[in-house]
C-alpha cells in the first residue's frame, strides 16, 4: 500500500503541476489580451515539469546517482517493512 500510495500521490502532482501551468496561462492570456500565446507556454511548462517529475522518480532507489529535489521528497516517506530500532 506504501507504494500505492507514493505512486498516487507524484501522479496528483504532475496534474497539479499541468493544471497550473495551463491554468496560470490562460489567466495571463486573458490580462494581456494575447489568446493563445501563454496558455502553449504554460502548456509547454507544465509538460517539462511532470517530465522531470517523472525522471526523479525513475532514479529514486539508484546508487550511481544522488536524488534530486522530488526524489528526496520520496526518500523521506517511512518504509513500514523497514526493520525498526526500538533503542536495544
Amino acid at each position: 500500500m506504501g507504494a500505492a500510495g507514493t505512486a498516487a500521490g507524484i501522479g496528483c502532482s504532475i496534474v497539479v503541476t499541468i493544471i497550473l501551468c495551463i491554468g496560470g496561462g490562460i489567466a495571463i492570456d486573458r490580462w494581456t489580451d494575447r489568446s493563445p500565446l501563454f496558455t502553449l507556454i504554460g502548456v509547454g511548462l507544465g509538460l517539462a515539469a511532470s517530465g522531470y517529475q517523472l525522471y526523479e522518480l525513475a532514479l529514486v532507489g539508484r546508487t550511481d546517482r544522488g536524488p534530486g529535489p522530488v526524489g528526496k521528497q520520496i526518500a523521506r516517506i517511512p518504509n513500514p517493512r523497514a526493520p525498526r530500532d526500538n533503542g536495544r
